[in-house]
């Protein structure tokens, strides 16, 4: 259901979300490479993650990407959109634009409601951190603070 620019877009954030906790900022061409992303590609997707204020980016020689906000704190869907819009929400299974509703259904509306219904929440109730494999929100603060300390001048 997701565009392939939504997979690259997610696998790219679920892996900053990864470098993250190891306290620096990833450079778009590793990061291309450690999410299977091609470089061209990724750059476009980065651009749009940083103008929608998910990554921020630094440069100089430890600049590259890193994530805005905490990945608990970004659900799927908030990356998704970017990308797919109003794809997002899946429409009527036999048609553009079709309005197939409760009152006026399609053959296929009562399993296809189903789907659409678990597709939209999965995107709304998982978050970054919920794919990267990171465990809670704490940890990645701890390690965000962690890293802003040792970055600091004494």
């Amino acid at each position: 259901m997701l565009s392939l620019t939504s997979e690259y877009a997610l696998r790219a954030i679920a892996e900053l979300a990864r470098e993250g906790s190891n306290g620096g900022a990833t450079l778009a061409r590793d990061l291309a490479e450690r999410s299977d992303v091609p470089v061209h590609y990724l750059s476009k997707i980065l651009t749009t993650l940083r103008r929608a204020g998910l990554l921020t980016a630094t440069r100089g020689a430890k600049g590259g990407y890193l994530l805005a906000r905490d990945p608990a704190d970004i659900p799927l869907v908030e990356v998704v959109t970017l990308f797919d819009g109003d794809r997002v929400h899946p429409q009527c299974l036999f048609g553009k634009g079709r309005e197939c509703t409760d009152d006026d259904p399609c053959d296929a509306h009562d399993a296809w409601k189903k789907v659409k219904q678990t597709y939209t929440t999965f995107l709304e109730n998982q978050t970054i951190a919920s794919i990267s494999g990171l465990n809670s929100s704490s940890n990645h603060r701890e390690r965000q603070n962690g890293r802003t300390a040792k970055n600091e001048d004494p």
